[in-house]
């Protein structure tokens, strides 16, 4: 079992930058692919980056890519997303998720076994 919480999430002008935390519980944190989500009101929950479990292999969405940062420390079972040069479309609720993939990072929210509360991000013009 995996638990995860995350923090960082605020309200921030456009241009601007926020850093997202996902704190993890639960002893083999480092055997998981980690995911950033982000749902918009009305809007599916659309992938925005992941990280393999030993941070080789990253993804982003074409939306981010540039932008945002996903990195993680597995000696202290956090992930982290650094969002910079912010956009008013970039407000959303924020998740972080977790999943076993081997090497593989998926791209779909059904996948992933686990996920945080969310943490809000909204991004003013």
């Amino acid at each position: 079992q995996v638990q995860l919480v995350e923090s960082g999430g605020g309200l921030v002008q456009a241009g601007g930058s926020l850093r997202l935390s996902c704190a993890t519980s639960g002893r083999t944190f480092s055997s998981y692919a980690m995911g950033w989500f982000r749902q918009a009101p009305g809007e599916d929950r659309e992938f925005v980056a992941g990280i393999n479990w030993d941070g080789g292999h990253t993804y982003y969405a074409d939306s981010v890519k540039d932008r945002f940062t996903i990195s993680r420390d597995n000696a202290k079972n956090t992930a982290t997303l650094q969002m910079n040069s912010l956009k008013p479309e970039d407000t959303a609720v924020y998740y972080c998720a977790a999943g076993l993939f081997g090497n593989g990072v998926p791209l779909s929210a059904y996948e992933y076994d686990y996920w945080g509360q969310g943490t809000q991000v909204t991004v003013s013009s």
